[in-house]
């Protein structure tokens, strides 16, 4: 691979994520930040296992993979990151859903550029506007609902948490075979809506942090 195309699949996924930690203002531990973007990269393993046996070649049922990937993140936020003592505010949620979600498009990005070398420039750019951007913003949405449940008490958050990102990321999928337009306006609309969300723990901490500098 070339210079170019090293930074084309790799920059995106972490220019992303660098943005989601630097807005924290009660920053992750490193190790913790290593460690979850790393399981998001071995998931993508059993992804690949499960996307080959529900999405068998030549169909048209790629939005199953929304089913299989999302899924296989939340068990790391349920099983991993929910019992870790870092994990002590709503923004963790959203911070830790974007890491194990980056983590998995990171490694995704860069199979999909192998395999498809010749065109490796053109995938990386149109995957850094469509696919990584998604695979992030399911992140931001699952981490949300993940952490109103785990600190607010929400009912069916943790519901919410697994079946929205699901849908989302299911519907991108669908829509992605049919029409790149459409594939457009879907991420844009997906976008403001993330974005709304990512304010909502932005102002709970920022309340917080304000607290305890009066405290002081």
């Amino acid at each position: 691979m070339s210079t170019t195309l090293i930074i084309l699949t790799f920059a995106p996924p972490l220019l992303i994520l660098a943005y989601i930690i630097r807005a924290d203002k009660f920053p992750e531990p490193i190790d913790a930040v290593v460690k979850v973007f790393c399981l998001g990269i071995g998931i993508t393993f059993f992804a690949g296992i499960l996307n080959s046996l529900v999405i068998p070649e030549g169909t048209n049922r790629a939005y199953l993979a929304g089913v299989t990937e999302e899924s296989l993140k939340y068990l790391v936020l349920l099983f991993y990151v929910k019992k870790q003592a870092y994990f002590d505010e709503a923004m963790d949620g959203i911070v830790y859903g974007v890491l194990v979600s980056l983590g998995f498009a990171t490694l995704e990005n860069y199979q999909y550029v192998i395999r498809f070398i010749e065109h490796g420039q053109e995938i990386a750019i149109l995957r850094a506007f469509s696919a990584i951007p998604l695979h992030a913003m399911c992140g931001v949405i699952m981490g949300f609902y993940f952490g109103m449940a785990n600190f607010y008490h929400v009912g069916q958050n943790y519901i919410k948490a697994l079946l929205v990102p699901m849908c989302v990321h299911a519907a991108y999928n669908f829509i992605a075979g049919y029409s790149f337009y459409l594939t457009t306006i879907f991420i844009l609309i997906l976008f403001f809506q993330v974005k709304n969300l990512h304010a909502t723990f932005v102002a709970l901490q920022q309340k917080k942090f304000i607290e305890e500098e009066t405290k002081l």
